[in-house]
């Protein structure tokens, strides 16, 4: 399946600080694809078409908002879109390299630095936050010069403060943690990775950190708002949805690969969170070969 995975060479050049696109067309046409940069896409009259982010397969509505990290899979296909308008897509690409580390722990910058860091598991924006950033957004595309760089540091802040921001992939999807201002979490979030195919135990983890059993469980669900059993689980469930994209494995493989004790209940478990079985998944994943 990662044969029909593109890895897509943008246009930007060493020195761009970003590009952006002002674009009608009649559908989509370009494939599951990935890239070293950000992206932020905007979608008006596509409603019913389907949107690929990382594991996460969901139906566009009218307009939508995302913003993906950089080298996550991404794509768009018309799905249940058949309406005779020109759809409208906006899409703002840049360089990580933008802004650098030094920058980014101002205290200015923490929004967007969260924002960031957020993005590397794909964000879907409120309904809200898309109609309030259009107007720039749309602006954004006429301007020239330094002016164009301001308004673009001014839509990723409003976009960084939003409410209502749904990150879209497993958290281990992507293979990059996004608890780097925790050191505990940051431990326990590597200990699964490197053991997920075992038996996990609150009490070890806890140990592993030096903490009480009560005490451990506390973090985890303040900084993940998630008890350990589900912080594990969810860990198990992207590298299963890695698999499931990337490998011919069969789903009896990737349930016992990724620490599940059966096949029923890695059925209902994967049925919760991503609304499908695995099966059920691959096929849809594999039917954005027809965008082609």
């Amino acid at each position: 399946m990662k044969d029909h995975i593109h890895r897509e060479i943008t246009p930007l050049q060493e020195n761009d600080c970003f590009l952006i696109f002002d674009r009608e067309r009649n559908a989509f046409n370009f494939p599951i694809h990935f890239h070293p940069e950000f992206e932020i896409n905007y979608i008006h009259k596509a409603k019913g078409g389907k949107r690929i982010i990382g594991d996460h397969i969901g139906e566009i509505q009218n307009k939508e908002l995302v913003m993906v990290g950089p080298n996550l899979y991404h794509g768009w296909e018309n799905y249940k879109n058949d309406s005779k308008e020109l759809l409208h897509e906006i899409t703002i690409q840049f360089p990580r390299e933008l802004f650098d580390d030094n920058t980014l722990n101002r205290n200015m910058l923490k929004p967007i630095r969260e924002l960031l860091n957020n993005a590397n598991r794909g964000i879907l924006f409120s309904e809200d936050t898309t109609r309030m950033v259009e107007p720039k957004l749309i602006a954004l595309s006429q301007k020239r010069g330094f002016d164009s760089y301001l308004a673009f540091q001014s839509l990723l802040y409003d976009l960084a403060i939003s409410r209502e921001q749904h990150l879209l992939t497993n958290m281990s999807f992507h293979r990059q943690n996004d608890f780097h201002n925790s050191e505990r979490i940051e431990r326990i979030y590597k200990y699964i990775q490197d053991n997920f195919q075992q038996k996990i135990k609150l009490e070890d983890a806890a140990t592993l950190v030096n903490m009480s059993v009560i005490s451990f469980s506390r973090l985890i669900k303040q900084r993940t708002g998630k008890s350990f059993v589900e912080f594990v689980i969810e860990i198990r469930l992207g590298i299963a949805t890695r698999l499931l994209i990337e490998t011919n494995k069969s789903i009896a493989e990737i349930c016992f690969d990724c620490g599940f004790n059966n096949i029923s209940n890695f059925n209902r478990i994967f049925k919760k969170k991503q609304d499908c079985t695995p099966s059920e998944f691959r096929m849809n994943f594999n039917g954005t070969k027809n965008v082609y």
